[in-house]
């Protein structure tokens, strides 16, 4: 099912992925909420480099929250190694303020799992620009999410599209979801062009976490889903004005409509092909918005 668009609730919206300078980013983390919630931004958890270097801070954000607008306690996580044996990036949001620092021998898979199991929501940051290979991927079989666009990334090195891995994992029939990210540090205009948009009936870090460990969200660059529903072999779309409007599935399998100004389609699921679906809304700038996956046989 499409949980984003039939849960209660209201759609919030966040940004998972930033740093202050609790670690490498230029602005405090008094003044990182302050832009974000001044910037129409619902949530943010600022994921500061859990390292030894910066004292591994699980960035404590509490005292920004106010009526409107909240946050959610995270870190990035950097054991050692991916396949390729550089470090990893792990993006942990919903982390308890004493999580254990990173232990001398602990792996990518081992730091997901103590993460998840602590109550945090899991994602695999930016992973083309960290050379993820698909076994890396299915290592970490505590990963909530995959990281498919970090606009840092992307503006810095052109490597800020993770769909490739997503596309993979969900091949293999893993059941993850995707999150948009700025992965905003600050020294230059790295924010405001990634998020996610959470389902949920109260704008609280518990309410938020479960709609995020539930798929309940989708993640965008600027287009807006307004409602997404099965009716029978097909799946109906109401969006912002798109330039196309695509139904993605198994290997090569697509659906699609291509124009000027859609704001609606009905695309046809074709369900003997099996699998699983997912949705891409394009406007006119080519900023997207990503659905998570239908599963067909769910």
């Amino acid at each position: 099912m499409f949980d984003a668009f039939e849960s209660p609730g209201r759609f919030w919206r966040g940004n998972l992925h930033g740093h202050s300078s609790r670690s490498d980013g230029a602005l405090t983390p008094g003044e990182v909420c302050a832009r974000y919630r001044q910037a129409g931004y619902d949530f943010v958890s600022i994921s500061d480099h859990f390292l030894s270097k910066f004292d591994f801070p699980v960035t404590d954000t509490t005292p920004f929250r106010m009526k409107g607008f909240t946050t959610l306690l995270g870190a990035e996580l950097h054991p050692k190694a991916t396949s390729r044996g550089d470090m990893w990036h792990i993006v942990a949001a919903g982390l308890p303020p004493d999580f254990a620092p990173t232990g001398e021998t602990e792996t990518g898979p081992e730091i997901a799992r103590r993460a998840a199991d602590a109550g945090a929501f899991v994602a695999l940051a930016h992973p083309l620009w960290s050379q993820l290979t698909e076994a890396d991927g299915l290592a970490v079989e505590a990963a909530h999410a995959v990281e498919i666009y970090n606009h840092k990334a992307q503006i810095e090195t052109d490597r800020g599209d993770g769909i490739y891995l997503w596309d993979a994992l969900l091949h293999a029939g893993r059941r993850v979801s995707a999150i948009a990210s700025d992965d905003s540090h600050w020294h230059n205009a790295d924010a405001f062009a990634g998020w996610i948009m959470v389902k949920a009936e109260e704008n609280t870090p518990q309410a938020l976490i479960a709609a995020l460990k539930h798929g309940a969200f989708y993640a965008s660059q600027g287009p807006e889903i307004h409602a997404i529903a099965r009716d029978g072999d097909a799946i109906e779309v109401a969006c912002s004005p798109a330039s196309s409007i695509i139904l993605a599935g198994d290997l090569t399998w697509r659906e699609r409509m291509v124009g000027a100004g859609l704001t609606r389609a009905r695309l046809p699921l074709a369900s003997e092909r099996g699998g699983w679906r997912r949705l891409i809304v394009r406007d006119a700038m080519g900023r997207r918005a990503w659905s998570n996956p239908l599963w067909l046989d769910g």
